[in-house]
């Protein structure tokens, strides 16, 4: 039970490898096989805790853009729109595996789910859209550069597209998850980051950039006033020194290490960083604790045995 007397709530970040795991084509077949394992632990969790679900959707705004670029007839879409196309896609695949796993569940009653599109407001003055960073879309050779509509970078398969990511400020609907979670609703949301707008007097409009899953899902987090964040993804947890001989995985830290670990290079920008970056800003905003864990260590990182924990001063 939190300090107002109700059950926890969680926020459970699923990675973008939830659903396509690394080798695979990434069908729709298998992108609903790979959900059952996250999904069984989180209808356990619901449970005795009220939940959030968050989500990656690189790989299927990569494989819009694809298509994109592959019929010249079709006019394009913006980034935010694929973003919102992509929120309703896993929305759905997300619902309809997690309600087919309450039925497993021996004297459970079915959830009441709901997926949100997610405005997520970013500021037009962040430095982030001076130096676009975020390779999204297909590969180009190098010929192709120059006629090209948009800013680069060479990676080892060819020239991506560059986007802007920046930090999230607020999320739109949050007052709208709050009463719904209130409800007993398990809220699906902020798929892909959310979609990145920003303010025009009382309205918004949308950008094209990316905004990183990890960050939103701690700014939902705190903005709804969760208990726990927990980051699920293709590890075990945050380690020093990974993929070196002398790789140690961390178990309990507090925020300080964590920021002094991130500041030597531990946890670098394109992997680890952010998922440290937003769970140490969670618990910094008044969070009880984030856990970054592997996919299939949900429920065990949420009693504590799994997983790397952040708190404000360690286990």
């Amino acid at each position: 039970m939190n300090r107002r007397g109700m059950r926890e709530t969680l926020v459970i970040a699923l990675g973008g490898n939830a659903l396509i795991r690394k080798g695979q084509a990434g069908t729709i077949e298998e992108q609903f096989a790979n959900l059952k394992g996250p999904m069984q632990q989180i209808a356990r969790l619901s449970m005795d805790f009220r939940i959030i679900i968050t989500h990656g959707n690189g790989p299927q705004v990569g494989n819009l853009l694809l298509q994109q670029e592959s019929c010249c007839d079709v006019p394009k879409l913006p980034l935010e729109i694929l973003v919102a196309q992509t929120q309703g896609q896993l929305g759905y695949m997300i619902e309809s595996t997690l309600d087919t796993e309450f039925m497993k569940i021996k004297g459970a009653q079915s959830k009441q789910l709901v997926s949100l599109i997610s405005y997520v407001v970013v500021d037009e003055a962040d430095p982030a859209f001076q130096k676009p960073s975020k390779p999204v879309g297909p590969s180009y050779p190098e010929g192709a550069v120059d006629s090209l509509p948009w800013p680069v970078v060479k990676t080892a398969n060819g020239y991506r597209r560059v986007v802007a990511s920046p930090a999230p400020v607020t999320i739109v609907e949050k007052q709208e998850i709050r009463k719904l979670v209130a409800m007993d609703f398990i809220v699906i949301c902020c798929g892909g980051g959310g979609i990145p707008v920003i303010r025009e007097e009382r309205g918004f409009h949308g950008v094209d950039a990316v905004i990183d899953k990890d960050l939103a899902s701690a700014r939902l987090a705190s903005e709804v006033e969760a208990d726990v964040l927990v980051i699920a993804t293709d590890v075990e947890g945050a380690a020093l020194s990974f993929g070196q001989p002398e790789q140690k995985f961390l178990r309990h830290i507090s925020c300080v290490q964590a920021e002094q670990w991130l500041r030597q290079g531990h946890f670098p920008a394109g992997s680890m960083g952010p998922k440290v970056k937003a769970a140490v800003q969670f618990v910094r905003e008044g969070g009880k604790r984030s856990i970054i864990t592997s996919l299939d260590a949900i429920c065990e990182a949420v009693s504590g045995t799994a997983g790397t924990e952040i708190r404000k001063h360690g286990g």
